[in-house]
């Protein structure tokens, strides 16, 4: 090798042009070249042998060899030993942690969702405790980060930064705390820190006892080594009885260690009346659904509840006396003792400062001092001398910078100060501007939808604001047949181009006529064809209708269309679809004519009585004749009356009576033509009665009133009779109370006996009292109001006088000189004066 100053010389005297070096100092210089690229390339190659074999221990995906599967299959046998030696051998409850630990062999079954890439064994992880999905540390960092900026960012306001916002796991939207946030890579169950790569555990896992509290906690621990995923169902054997406690003890598996017998539970109820009828079961009896009348809390009233809510409170309030004697208790209907006067003890002034020891009858006085309350500013007290009611608020000016800090302003402490400028600053979107106002700089991001109509003519862009075009519609719609049994989908926008599929299914529309089934046909779309079916309705006389069905004919439209004139050419007549009516029933029916006489066969629809035409031939009511009418309808008043005889139909008889009288009567019958006997004859005669009093009776008569007057100015109410009438009067007379509020309806003879007097009651006498406290009340008032009408006269009247003093005073500044009386004037009248008031007032008073 050349010394290096050497190298040096020869290297600069080339580059100036010298002569060329010898040939040993050109094969020194190519060995020097060749030796560094050696390195250079042995340097290359040993950093892809290393990266080669991280590779090979990093990637599930490349563990290809020939025992991959028994190596695997050890590390599970190992994993679950200690629980299946708890269980017998039994491993039905590990399927769901096995599919987990397999996922983790398995090459690219554990994804991470965030970046979506593999999760390699060497590299850093986090799982979630919600749904155990693995992400890498990394990806979940920034995840947490980003999140808690979006929930943040419209905080603009002085909220910001104050609460401390979740963040939720990308899967399950299970919410983290921020102080949650991971910050280290643990293993499984969080003992170790950094695990290191095994090939022989599970990947993440220290292999270790998992330890982790079941869930729901049992007081036992996972007995499985550090596994991904959920812990399985506590596998001990315990000794436990049923809900109800009446089984015997058996032993069960700690998770399943809950069971019910069977029986009925048994336990009595919160009402303390019943017992719980329900099978035996876990946890506190349903309330009791049985109702029972149960007292309120102070007694007061009884009603008819719900054994599950004893304790009820009425509306009332409780009204008892307080302990000072001048108070009652103002609490609604409340259980023990009502407590102390709440206005007795010491009580402090509004303001707090000053403490008084009054009678409770008397409110706390002020004090004088400044309240000094600290007012809703937070900076600034209350100026006001000690006060009842809240304070008011701040009014001192003080010099406020607006939220932007634009402005300034001196303005009332009370007041915020925001400015109208409106922020020009472009949000986040790169379209639209923030313009709120007085914006503090930290605009919120855009909270406006896009909006814009996507390709399918259907929906709009869900997404926020956004740059560029907008995303195809991912929505596709379902093409159905008519009945919808047939179904073809295609993407969203070409369902209005495609032709709907068509259907082999029989048409399952309802039909339209009255029939419960159709006649059988194929899906389609538009109406279903007319019904040939018998239409088979009930007519009103009970047949049936022999004719089609007529539920939905078609009808000839006409008259609807009145033509412009005459060289408009006439349309084509419509037709619409209606319901005809059914047409009359041809059934024969025998039917008897209106007297009975014969019976003929008519048509259903036309099957009503008729008549024959003959002489109606009924023997009418007199017994002696018969109905000489045209057959004719007879109304039969009862069901055994005799088919011969004359209804109410029936023509009547007008001939005169010819029966002879009784011996004696000297009259003739007066009735028409009439069965039986002739009545009594009932000529008037005059005779006198036994009161005394002509008049004109009827021979028949023998109840006539007596009509005399009694005593008590009423008129006897007897059947006139010989003799006195009775002094005992039956008419009832009112009788009313001294006040003349109560009445009440007496017989008049008892009145005059002295036997009934009727009494105020308590209400009449509360009556009296409230209308003589009213009196006493407004005679009172009308005291106290001319005794303030006295006083404000009083009162103006010295106002007068203090103002013509103060004039007196003006002119005697204006004027130069006074006589002796102007000077002393004021002096010897004001003391008169004085007097004369006071005299009057006395007199004023005295005569009230």
């Amino acid at each position: 090798f050349l010394p290096p100053r050497r190298a040096e010389a020869s290297g600069s005297g080339e580059e100036r042009g010298a002569k060329p070096l010898p040939g040993c100092t050109y094969f020194l210089l190519i060995e020097l070249s060749s030796l560094k690229k050696f390195d250079e390339i042995k340097k290359a190659n040993q950093a892809a042998a290393k990266k080669l074999v991280e590779d090979q221990l990093s990637s599930s995906s490349e563990d290809d060899d020939e025992d991959a599967e028994i190596k695997q299959g050890k590390i599970l046998d190992k994993t679950f030993t200690i629980y299946t030696s708890q269980t017998d051998g039994d491993a039905s409850e590990l399927e769901r942690t096995r599919q987990y630990m397999n996922e983790a062999f398995q090459s690219g079954a554990m994804t991470c969702l965030i970046c979506i890439a593999s999760v390699k064994r060497n590299q850093a992880v986090w799982s979630c405790c919600g749904c155990f999905c693995i992400f890498h540390l990394v990806c979940i960092q920034k995840w947490a980060k980003d999140s808690l900026f979006l929930v943040s960012s419209p905080l603009t306001d002085d909220d910001f930064g104050k609460k401390d916002y979740p963040w939720p796991c990308p899967k399950c939207r299970f919410e983290y705390k921020r102080s949650e946030t991971p910050s280290k890579y643990y293993c499984y169950c969080g003992k170790v820190e950094n695990p290191t790569v095994d090939p022989w555990l599970v990947p993440h896992s220290c292999g270790q006892i998992c330890e982790r509290e079941f869930k729901p906690s049992c007081g036992h621990k996972c007995l499985l080594l550090c596994h991904p995923g959920p812990c399985p169902p506590c596998p001990k054997m315990v000794t436990t009885t049923c809900h109800c406690k009446k089984a015997k003890p058996v032993p069960r598996r700690c998770s399943a260690k809950e069971w019910s017998c069977r029986l009925p539970c048994g336990r009595t109820l919160l009402c303390g009346q019943h017992a719980c009828e329900n099978p035996c079961h876990a946890g506190d009896c349903q309330p009791c659904p049985r109702v029972s009348k149960q007292r309120c809390i102070c007694g007061r009233q009884t009603a008819e509840r719900l054994c599950a809510s004893p304790q009820w409170q009425c509306d009332q309030v409780c009204g008892k006396c307080l302990p000072c004697g001048n108070h009652t208790c103002e609490q609604v209907c409340h259980a023990g003792p009502c407590g102390d006067c709440p206005r007795s003890g010491k009580r402090s002034c509004p303001c707090g400062k000053t403490k008084f020891t009054l009678p409770c009858t008397e409110d706390v006085p002020t004090c004088g001092d400044s309240c000094d309350k600290v007012l809703e500013c937070g900076i600034h007290k209350c100026s006001q001398r000690c006060h009842r009611g809240p304070c008011e608020i701040c009014r001192q000016e003080v010099e406020k910078q607006c939220r932007c800090g634009k402005h300034t302003k001196r303005m009332p402490c009370h007041k915020p100060y925001l400015c109208e400028t409106k922020c020009t600053k472009i949000r986040d979107c790169q379209k639209h501007q923030c313009r709120r106002k007085c914006c503090s700089g930290n605009c919120p991001p855009c909270d406006q939808v896009c909006g814009r109509t996507l390709g399918c003519r259907n929906h709009k862009c869900p997404s926020g604001c956004h740059r560029g075009s907008c995303n195809p519609c991912p929505e596709t719609v379902d093409v159905k047949c008519s009945c919808g049994k047939t179904v073809i989908t295609v993407p969203c926008g070409r369902e209005r181009t495609i032709k709907p599929p068509k259907c082999k299914q029989l048409c399952s529309r309802p039909p339209t006529c009255h029939h419960s089934t159709q006649e059988k046909h194929y899906c389609h779309f538009g109406r279903c064809p007319p019904c040939r079916q018998p239409c088979q309705k009930t007519l009103t006389c009970g047949h049936l209708c022999p004719v089609s069905c007529h539920d939905e004919a078609l009808v000839k439209q006409t008259g609807l269309h009145q033509s412009a004139g005459p060289w408009e050419q006439p349309s084509e007549p419509a037709f619409i679809q209606t319901a005809l009516p059914c047409p009359p029933c041809q059934v024969p029916i025998p039917v008897e004519c209106l007297g009975q006489h014969e019976v003929s066969p008519l048509p259903c629809h036309s099957a009503n009585p008729y008549s024959c035409k003959r002489f109606c031939g009924r023997l009418l009511d007199c017994q002696n004749h018969t109905c000489m009418k045209e057959c004719h309808h007879v109304t039969k008043l009862n069901s055994s009356a005799d088919g011969k005889k004359a209804g109410p139909e029936c023509s009547q008889c007008e001939e005169e009576c010819t029966k002879p009288r009784p011996a004696g009567c000297p009259h003739r019958c007066a009735l028409p033509c009439h069965p039986g006997d002739c009545p009594s004859c009932f000529q008037m005669l005059k005779i006198k009665c036994h009161c005394k009093l002509s008049c004109f009776i009827d021979v028949g008569v023998l109840f006539v009133f007596c009509s005399l007057q009694l005593p008590c100015g009423h008129r006897c109410k007897e059947i006139c009779h010989s003799g006195s009438c009775p002094l005992n009067c039956s008419q009832k007379v009112k009788l009313r109370c001294l006040c003349k509020r109560l009445k009440k309806e007496i017989q008049c003879s008892k009145i005059q006996e002295g036997q009934v007097s009727l009494e105020c009651d308590a209400l009449c006498k509360e009556m009296k009292r409230k209308a003589y406290e009213i009196k006493e009340a407004e005679a009172k008032a009308a005291l106290e109001e001319e005794k303030r009408r006295q006083q404000a006269e009083l009162e103006a009247f010295e106002n007068r006088l203090k103002g013509r003093r103060k004039n007196k005073r003006r002119k005697d500044e204006v004027e130069v000189e006074q006589s002796s009386w102007q000077k002393y004037k004021n002096l010897i009248m004001l003391p008169v004066f004085g007097v004369a008031v006071v005299m009057v007032a006395w007199l004023m008073v005295y005569n009230d």
